[in-house]
């Protein structure tokens, strides 16, 4: 299709919210996500057939050709036919490796849809679980291509009751995850069903795909194409049963458009007044209504400054509209906007709500930002709540004084495009502190920064980031103010599991507690009723609650208390490591009664003091990374893949065997696991192959907690042994 032509197509059906579709490509590594990706953009004429599954489009940098595995997630807006009808397609494809989770989330963010694909050969794996969970928080429909049928034919020599076997399992294991996992309202609408083609079957790289209706439509059945795959034909079957037909009738007819996601989509993540103007707008994607839109990722290019790419879910972004953002305050002025196309840009000047573009010209923003008119400002919509945590540091500088501040501003500008990634400047020490999900999330960052920035820097080795929390409860404590003129008194004890856990699964989202409908949630999950209604903030999955009354001057000191709250668990008082999973209960408080002397130098210090404090005094405790380890290999090196893992603290949680193959899960702390993978092949002679997943964290064997504190301390630059409780409460 010529690039001029497309683009007027593209220009008129981004009005039209019925024909679009907003989807997701997501997947565990090397299922085939980028390979699919590339027969839709084939069937869209953005790239010849004779090179989809081989030209991998969409991963365009350096570093992901060198690899073989997508880094980012890439866009690509296409024009599809169906039928007689064309349609819009906004495709995002997401990463398969753990280590970038975080560049799926915030795609869900941006899509309705989701082609979740599953490799014939491998199944359901960790991270196929994890992403369609990522789909499922953001209410977002999957369907289901399972892929690489071609070597079960070609390679395994499977006969077909073993293949449709194989296809059951993969199925009934996705509809079960869809049943846990789904909103409420659509665990039985969102179920799959091959009989009417929401789930498919095929070859990415041999560009062929059927399913149920196809194969009652045009008589191919799967005997056929077993002969075809065993004649090696499949040039030929890919004509007949050409894959991006299978995959476009998929989404147009199974995923939803804007105009129909919308209307349960945006009261999940817009906590505005849905019967206000601006939500009403919201909820029938009408582009005449008042601009709400959000950021879901950055890229920057040297000579554009960052390339946002949005999810317009009212409105419409203009070329030269000045807009305001709602998380910084501020204004800026849109210089270019459109859509994308893999790492093209096409320039409409103007995208409709219902749509996913590009911006530039919102200079220093953040993935998760939320842009609205100047005249019109919005609520923000929710933050986006990343399943996996930093749980890997590293230590950076620049080799030249002179490039520090450079090097700064590019640490800024990296944590700004993805929150995954935390930097901190350690004051003691001086260092750059990079937190990121695993070792290869941290060699991409420095090695992109080396490349893309061309600054010459040095890294530490790797260090695990840990997190602070109490074994038991105590207090009520003491805590004063520096006039001692204010006193707070505080108890912490260690959050409730259940509650714990629906954090950790997004059941209850974090922030500061306005609605009283949260307080039924809580009482749900086993809270005690007075304090479920007397939860004042939730960060850091621990929770302050206010269970004094009537106290006077206390809703005039509230935000100062919160924010206390809040920074204290930025750094706990054993190691300087985040806070986590604790409940701070304030229970009595004296406040001087003029205001002059309960302000912010008075306030804050004290909170801090009888936090930390009453932490000292709950026999505070570590908690370390833990990942669950999923290991593929002969049943011979059993026992050499479990010896690896148990000398490393971990231990053997499930097995499966099919055929002579082991599928084995283990648990270890991510402390433990440098060097896996060369050990690992080693052990299995090169036969084995691993994926992880985080589990979460769990308390520090007691022996070594001692050690590991003060390993931390001296690093930062602190005291061996942390202060007890005296010196916060004296």
């Amino acid at each position: 299709m010529a690039k001029e032509k497309m683009e007027v197509k593209i220009k008129k059906l981004m009005k039209e919210t019925q024909k679009i579709r907003n989807i997701g490509i997501c997947a565990h590594i090397d299922h085939g996500k980028t390979t699919l990706s590339d027969n839709l953009m084939a069937g869209a004429g953005l790239i010849s057939k004779d090179s989809a599954g081989e030209k991998l489009f969409m991963d365009d940098k350096t570093d992901e050709k060198e690899r073989g595995i997508t880094i980012d997630a890439a866009n690509a807006t296409m024009v599809q036919k169906y039928g007689d009808e064309e349609y819009l397609v906004n495709l995002i494809d997401t990463p398969g490796h753990v280590d970038f989770g975080g560049d799926v989330t915030r795609a869900m963010r941006a899509v309705d849809g989701a082609v979740v694909v599953v490799c014939a050969v491998d199944g359901i794996k960790p991270q196929t679980e994890t992403v369609l969970r990522q789909a499922l928080r953001e209410n977002v429909k999957p369907v289901l291509f399972i892929n690489k049928v071609d070597r079960l034919l070609n390679e395994l020599k499977l006969d077909s009751s073993q293949i449709e076997s194989r296809f059951l399992k993969i199925f009934t294991e996705v509809n079960e995850l869809i049943g846990k996992m789904a909103p409420e309202d659509k665990k039985e609408e969102w179920q799959l069903d091959f009989t009417n083609g929401s789930v498919a079957f095929g070859s990415a790289y041999h560009n062929w795909a059927t399913d149920v209706p196809t194969i009652e439509k045009t008589g191919i059945n799967f005997t056929d194409i077993v002969e075809y795959c065993a004649q090696g034909k499949e040039d030929e079957l890919a004509l007949k049963l050409p894959l991006n037909d299978i995959l476009v009738n998929m989404i147009v007819e199974h995923l939803p458009s804007p105009a129909d996601a919308q209307s349960y989509r945006v009261p999940d993540i817009w906590d505005g007044d849905i019967d206000s103007v601006e939500g009403q707008s919201m909820i029938n994607t009408s582009a005449d209504g008042p601009l709400a839109c959000m950021i879901t990722n950055i890229a920057n290019e040297n000579q554009m400054g960052d390339i946002c790419t949005c999810r317009v879910y009212s409105g419409a972004l203009k070329k030269g509209d000045e807009v305001y953002l709602v998380g910084s305050k501020r204004k800026a002025r849109i210089q270019q906007t459109g859509v994308f196309s893999g790492s093209t840009l096409i320039n409409t000047g103007f995208v409709p709500a219902g749509n996913i573009a590009y911006v530039t010209g919102v200079k220093d923003s953040s993935a998760g930002e939320t842009l609205c008119g100047v005249e019109n400002k919005i609520n923000e919509f929710e933050s986006i709540e990343h399943i996996s945590e930093p749980v890997v540091t590293v230590a950076i500088e620049a080799k030249k004084t002179k490039d520090l501040p450079k090097l700064i501003e590019v640490l800024r500008k990296v944590s700004r495009s993805d929150p995954t990634v935390k930097v901190n400047i350690n004051d003691a020490t001086g260092e750059q502190l990079i937190s990121g999900m695993g070792e290869l999330h941290l060699e991409v960052i420095v090695n992109r920064i080396k490349a893309d920035d061309k600054l010459d820097v040095v890294t530490s080795e790797p260090v695990i980031v840990y997190r602070e929390s109490v074994k038991s409860a105590a207090g009520p404590v003491e805590g004063k103010s520096p006039n001692k003129h204010n006193r707070f008194y505080i108890e912490v004890e260690p959050l409730d599991e259940n509650i714990f856990n629906a954090l950790n699964e997004g059941v209850i989202k974090e922030g500061r507690i306005k609605s009283k409908e949260m307080a039924k949630k809580f009482i749900e999950l086993g809270m005690d009723k007075e304090e479920a209604r007397r939860v004042w903030s939730i960060c850091n999955k621990s929770m302050f609650l206010n269970m004094t009354r009537g106290i006077q001057y206390l809703d005039e000191v509230k935000e100062m208390i919160l924010e206390s709250f809040e920074e204290s668990l930025n750094e706990g008082p054993l190691a300087n490591e985040e806070v986590m999973g604790v409940k701070f209960k304030l229970v009595d408080a004296k406040l001087h009664e003029d205001a002059v002397h309960r302000g912010p130098s008075q306030v804050p210090p004290a909170i801090r003091n009888a936090i930390y404090g009453a932490m000292m005094l709950a026999d505070p405790c570590l908690e370390e990374p833990i990942q669950k380890v999923y290991v593929s290999a002969p049943v011979e090196y059993i026992g050499a893949c479990n010896s690896q893992i148990q000398n490393r603290r971990g231990m053997m949680v499930g097995q499966e065997i099919f055929d002579d193959i082991s599928e084995m899960e283990f648990e270890a702390p991510v402390a433990e696991m440098f060097g896996f993978a060369s050990d690992v092949r080693s052990a299995t002679a090169g036969k084995g192959l691993f994926s992880t997943q985080m589990k979460g964290f769990k308390q520090l064997p007691q022996y070594l907690q001692d050690d590991i504190v003060r390993q931390i301390r001296q690093r930062k630059g602190l005291s061996d042994e942390p202060f007890k409780a005296e010196h916060y409460l004296g």
